[in-house]
């Protein structure tokens, strides 16, 4: 078991609510930031510009994924292009289809050609990710953002997917794997354990990495002082 002090994998912080961007900034764990526009829409983002220059302005040092949000292809670079011009930190995030299914490659070998940072979105399988490297020259910097923790939610283990991916991207150096969407602590020292670069993780992750490497019997005891702490407060009887 890894514990929470020697994780080899980067924690980046997924979100959009701009005060617990601000408070994370400071801790040493986070060594970047996502959001995407789900994220931003529940957090009751109005403007998309206006809160993604503020974000930069917070975290001016931190990598930091910005996602498009067209539809069509050339949407999308015009979304993209723009995107890129608000930070040397930016990442733009591309998703690998677009809603009809329809490869967004063309697109990411253009951003690579103008010499951007792209985030590659909404990965799923080995075999997507096989197809994109086709447009991704040997000194890309970029992310492949593969999503566990749906693969996961589907049935399917997502290990054995995340360790061929590692292995897909060894000759791409400035490419780097991310374990998106974890569900649990345990995910992170899953990354770590497999190679995996980067994992993004929620605020309520965060709270709980402290009990990786806890010890087990001291957790029981915790748990069944918990219960009886509770009863008692409640006054229960039989």
């Amino acid at each position: 078991m890894v514990n929470n002090q020697n994780f080899s994998t980067k924690i980046f912080a997924d979100g959009a609510d701009l005060q617990v961007i601000k408070s994370l900034a400071a801790d040493p764990r986070i060594k970047g930031f996502t959001t995407n526009p789900s994220l931003m829409r529940k957090a009751g983002v109005v403007d998309y510009e206006k809160f993604c220059r503020e974000v930069i302005k917070v975290i001016p040092d931190h990598s930091v994924s910005f996602e498009v949000f067209a539809d069509d292809l050339d949407g999308m670079l015009r979304q993209a292009l723009l995107v890129a011009t608000w930070g040397e930190n930016v990442y733009v995030k591309i998703p690998v289809t677009n809603t009809k299914g329809v490869s967004t490659g063309p697109i990411i070998q253009k951003l690579f050609e103008k010499k951007l940072k792209v985030n590659i979105t909404a990965i799923m399988t080995a075999s997507q990710v096989k197809e994109i490297l086709a447009f991704i020259p040997n000194d890309a910097v970029a992310y492949i953002s593969v999503f566990a923790g749906r693969v996961a939610d589907s049935g399917v283990d997502p290990i054995p997917t995340m360790r061929e991916v590692v292995e897909l991207l060894r000759p791409y150096p400035n490419v780097e794997l991310i374990w998106a969407s974890p569900r649990e602590p345990l995910n992170v020292s899953q990354a770590s354990e497999i190679g995996c670069d980067i994992i993004t993780i929620t605020k309520d992750i965060l709270k709980k990495l402290s009990l990786v490497g806890k010890d087990l019997n001291e957790y029981s005891l915790e748990t069944v002082r918990m219960f009886y702490d509770d009863a008692q407060t409640a006054g229960y009887e039989l």
